[in-house]
């Protein structure tokens, strides 16, 4: 907002920099013929203040635009300045109806289409009728072609400058979604990572614990403890490539390391050797996916047993505990299913019938 502000601000500076040069080359020029003319002094007041008052409101009238007012406002606000232009006009007469280039110029450039040219044809008809009622209409053909064509001009400048608007409008709006799509691709990474890597190292310090308390086994307390450190700074290693960008999960080596969490917290693991059948653009979402459903086996299901079944397409893990829920609602499942749907497949997750619990991944 600020940025904006700041941006509408120095522009505003320009268009009144140059705003007053393009009133010095015609407007002094007026109030000069103005004051010299012989006519009674209110009526040279009267038309001198017409004038300044239609040069400020000139000035004034693209903010209408860049502070981006309601189309009402703007066409209130053209419509203000024009009858105040057309009365100067009609009061200095018909020969100074080049003044209205100020305000059709104005108008073609804040007002969309249809109301920038209803507006200024009007004036412009308004302008040939009392020419040539007066009979002027020859002398001032001239003036009527500047002001077509200049208000035709900016009317076409007009809607090319709404549409460049328009362009960086998406441009800012594209650029924050990236940026909320990012946060959101990194804290689902994040989830799945420390939820498994958390998970498994929990599990090994609780078996480390328990064979120091049952049998005093300090060399295989120490072997876990170990794996432990080995599983932390894995995961560290983890998290860092995936905050750069660069991280890749392999099914198989999942599958492994699924394989040993399950058999340190007790579960009897039932997992493919070989994950050659899944077809390779499917192994990396296969492997989320069996990094997900450990964690969930490990954390919710109180399992004995856990079984991983692959095809070419598709991915089954059943367990007989109770599962995480009975939906796929969790953050971790949700997940899934976005990464999954990515690549064109579904996730289903929930009870088994007569006990248990399934988890199944399959892309079209």
């Amino acid at each position: 907002m600020v940025r904006a502000a700041e941006g509408m601000w120095r522009g505003g500076s320009r268009w009144i920099l140059v705003g007053l040069v393009f009133l010095g080359l015609y407007i002094p020029f007026i109030v000069y013929g103005v004051v010299v003319d012989d006519q009674p002094l209110w009526r040279k007041v009267l038309l001198i203040t017409g004038l300044v008052a239609y040069s400020l409101g000139w000035l004034a009238m693209p903010f209408l635009g860049w502070v981006d007012k309601p189309v009402r406002t703007r066409v209130v606000g053209s419509l203000a300045l024009t009858a105040v232009g057309l009365a100067v006009v009609f009061g200095l007469g018909l020969g100074s109806s080049g003044l209205m280039v100020y305000v059709m110029s104005a108008t073609a450039m804040i007002l969309p289409f249809v109301p920038a040219v209803v507006i200024d044809g009007s004036v412009l008809v308004l302008l040939v009728a009392a020419s040539y009622l007066f009979g002027e209409i020859g002398s001032d053909f001239d003036q009527f072609g500047t002001l077509l064509s200049v208000s035709l001009g900016m009317t076409f400048m007009g809607r090319m400058l709404r549409a460049n608007a328009e362009l960086r409008k998406a441009r800012d709006e594209i650029a924050t979604l990236a940026v909320a799509e990012e946060r959101h691709r990194l804290g689902r990474d994040l989830h799945d990572i420390l939820g498994h890597s958390l998970t498994t190292i929990t599990v090994k310090a609780g078996l480390a614990r328990r064979v120091l308390e049952s049998s005093g086994d300090v060399q295989r307390a120490q072997d876990e403890i170990r794996e432990v450190e080995e599983l932390a700074r894995q995961a560290l290693g983890d998290v860092r490539a995936t905050v750069s960008g660069y991280r890749q999960v392999s099914l198989s080596a999942e599958v492994v390391g699924a394989r040993a969490a399950l058999r340190a917290a007790g579960v009897q693991p039932d997992l493919p050797h070989a994950v050659d059948n899944v077809r390779p653009e499917l192994q990396e979402v296969f492997g989320y996916v069996v990094r997900e459903g450990v964690t969930n086996v490990l954390r919710h299901s109180r399992a004995t047993r856990c079984e991983v079944r692959l095809g070419d397409t598709w991915l089954e893990m059943r367990d007989d505990g109770r599962g995480a829920g009975d939906t796929p609602e969790g953050s971790g499942l949700s997940g899934l299913a976005e990464r999954l749907g990515q690549v064109g497949g579904k996730l289903a997750a929930g009870p088994l019938p007569d006990g248990g619990y399934l988890l199944r991944a399959e892309v079209a």
